[in-house]
């Protein structure tokens, strides 16, 4: 998302290339989703480049490809698997978690495929599961049964919150599409591990974003008070106030838990370097 247009001259300055979006970034929020990689696995040389652009605190949530979890539905998956935690390892520190992001179509008869993946995975890392099948969502034995075998291997359950989304019906282009994506479940709020994941989905109003994660921000500000460490990713349609979105969520939160630290002061949109012109 570093790359997305509607930052550019708003939240990036707008004369950077993309070998430098991804620092940019990093000066307004501390967290990423590594969407891209379920699509294509990057070069080594770009992991790389991720790494030089950020701290080691800085952390990445980065998707398993879409070979492993969508179409071999995590069987024989093993060299897949090898290989991409090749490439990432120059991230070190900096994976938070690797996210395992399965289909709606993968339902509770799928479990032990999923019991099997997460038993074979090396260990020294995080993962975490995004399962969307309803029945996880609404039969308490099926969401019981994934919580065994995600609290077996220490795994995290992101919920990926989008009830705001399918509260009323859409009134952009951009929510039509989201409409018809993105999945429709109920809201999950149970952390099973000491970092949860959450994913938020609001709508192009402002307000009505704010409105609806409310919850999270108790959510979230109890999780700290217990010794959590929560991490948080905001969306919108077309996620074009995203990063400011994400630091007013932040500020909410922090808000009631004042030990939290503050995200870091973003980047000049101008380089102090550049001259000053009239026109």
């Amino acid at each position: 998302m570093w790359t997305h247009a509607r930052w550019r001259g708003r939240f990036l300055p707008g004369h950077l290339d993309q070998g430098d979006r991804l620092r940019a970034y990093a000066s307004w929020c501390d967290a990423v989703e590594g969407n891209t990689t379920f699509y294509a696995t990057p070069s080594r040389a770009t992991v790389e480049s991720w790494a030089a652009q950020t701290d080691p605190g800085f952390r990445f949530v980065i998707k398993l490809p879409k070979p492993i979890t969508h179409e071999r539905r995590l069987r024989g998956a093993e060299a897949e698997v090898a290989a991409f935690l090749d490439v990432m390892e120059p991230l070190g520190p900096r994976v938070h978690a690797f996210w395992i992001q399965l289909p709606g179509s993968f339902s509770p008869a799928d479990v032990g495929a999923l019991a099997a993946f997460l038993r074979a995975l090396p260990g020294g890392h995080r993962y975490a599961v995004e399962v969307r099948h309803r029945a996880f969502f609404e039969d308490e034995r099926s969401a019981r049964l994934l919580e065994r075998v995600l609290a077996a291997v220490s795994a995290e359950w992101v919920p990926f919150d989008t009830t705001v989304m399918f509260a009323s019906p859409p009134t952009s282009d951009a929510e039509r599409d989201a409409w018809t994506k993105k999945p429709r479940v109920p809201r999950r709020t149970h952390a099973l591990t000491a970092h949860p994941i959450v994913r938020y989905l609001g709508r192009d109003d402002e307000e009505r974003t704010a409105e609806g994660w409310r919850p999270w921000v108790e959510t979230v500000a109890e999780w700290l008070r217990e010794g959590r460490s929560p991490t948080v990713f905001v969306h919108t349609p077309d996620n074009a106030e995203a990063p400011r979105l994400a630091r007013r969520f932040h500020d909410e939160v922090r808000a009631r838990v004042p030990a939290l630290a503050p995200l870091p002061e973003p980047m000049p949109l101008e380089s102090p370097d550049e001259p000053l012109t009239l026109f």
